[in-house]
């Protein structure tokens, strides 16, 4: 267990010397990893989205399962995406760093999209969430500070 926490925190650690306002990966422009940001916000569930439908948001490729999902997403970008760009919140929070996101750990709290980095983190997040999104709201906008 503590072999693992230190991988995660070197990690974490790793990915706080810079990153993009949108979460995409190494190897991919593909914001929430290609996943439908509105389908958790309609359908009460992470949705693959579709090459057919995407935009260009904040440096990143959005993709969505529909045009009605595409075309919401541009009216109110700002209502569907991920806060934190999609980074986990519970890093942001509780280490003032970024870590991954992973799109199929998530809540909607206060109509806002929140991700984090795997179960075990999101159980974390869950037990203070409150907290947790007050801690980094007052983070985030010094990490993505240029």
């Amino acid at each position: 267990m503590k072999k693992i926490m230190a991988l995660t925190l070197l990690l974490m650690s790793h990915l706080s010397f810079a990153a993009d306002a949108v979460y995409t990966g190494y190897f991919s422009n593909k914001a929430l990893g290609g996943y439908d940001t509105v389908s958790y916000f309609t359908d009460n569930e992470p949705a693959k989205g579709s090459s057919k439908y995407t935009t260009k948001y904040k440096g990143a490729d959005w993709y969505f399962v529909s045009q009605t999902h595409l075309d919401l997403f541009k009216a109110e970008p700002e209502k569907y995406a991920p806060q934190y760009g999609g980074y986990c919140a519970w890093a942001l929070s509780a280490n003032n760093s970024f870590a991954s996101g992973d799109p199929t750990q998530w809540a909607i709290v206060d109509n806002k999209l929140y991700l984090n980095y795997d179960k075990s983190v999101k159980a974390k997040w869950d037990a203070k969430r409150a907290f947790h999104i007050v801690q980094a709201d007052k983070n985030w906008p010094a990490l993505i500070a240029e």
